[in-house]
């Protein structure tokens, strides 16, 4: 697979949904994690990143607004022990309460299941970057196999990290109705140096309309220093 640019995958989408990068700067010093969320209906357009800690949470801008709260709030960022989790739904605490009794990013997963929003059956996206000894990392991808609701293929993927190199997962190809999920394994796209930088590019070639927030974090490898940004649209 051909690594691409981030900008024109983008820019080229009007509607990825949400989407995760993990991979490793150019200099091969930091570890890279970003996550961005779209929204078409006001319910999801409603809400922004906000940092507690270490971790991130979503909240509802305008609170009168909330229709269904069961989707769109939850925490797309934990960090645990030796280890950040980035997904784009409640799974995220699932991951983590298995983790803390030592069992696996896999066998958290399989307790999960595609989200219940009939016709799209969103898929649920995942990713863990270990630090235990050397940085490596997971991504995973939980997809309705039969287009009814009834069954869900699950995919994991373990990923080596390489200079300059990011994978990205997302939840649809594009706009549609119902949204069509995301196929195959995590596209290769471009990391760059400067988090700042790479914030920008992101933010800026997410479409329009339909971006709500973004969080990017880079994280020294020998320091364990991390530097986040987030944006929103409704600040």
């Amino acid at each position: 697979m051909q690594k691409q640019s981030i900008a024109s995958l983008l820019s080229a989408n009007a509607y990825p949904g949400r989407g995760i990068i993990v991979g490793l700067s150019p200099d091969g010093s930091k570890a890279v994690a970003a996550y961005f969320i779209m929204g078409r209906s006001e319910n999801s357009r409603n809400r922004v990143f906000r940092a507690e800690g270490e971790d991130v949470m979503i909240y509802p801008y305008d609170e009168s607004k909330v229709e269904d709260p069961s989707l769109i709030i939850y925490a797309p960022v934990r960090d645990v022990k030796d280890a950040l989790i980035v997904t784009n739904g409640d799974q995220t605490d699932t991951i983590r309460d298995f983790l803390k009794k030592g069992d696996s990013f896999e066998n958290a997963l399989r307790t999960r299941g595609f989200e219940p929003d009939k016709p799209n059956y969103t898929p649920r996206i995942s990713a863990l970057m270990h630090f235990d000894g050397c940085y490596w990392y997971q991504m995973s991808i939980l997809k309705c196999a039969d287009g009814q609701g009834t069954k869900c293929n699950r995919f994991t993927f373990d990923l080596a990290p390489v200079p300059g190199l990011g994978h990205f997962i997302h939840t649809y190809v594009g706009d549609g109705n119902p949204l069509p999920s995301f196929e195959g394994e995590p596209e290769q796209v471009d990391i760059l140096d400067s988090i700042d930088a790479y914030t920008d590019c992101l933010w800026q070639n997410l479409n329009g309309n339909n971006k709500i927030s973004l969080f990017v974090r880079y994280i020294d490898l020998k320091t364990g220093k991390a530097d986040t940004r987030i944006v929103n649209k409704h600040q």
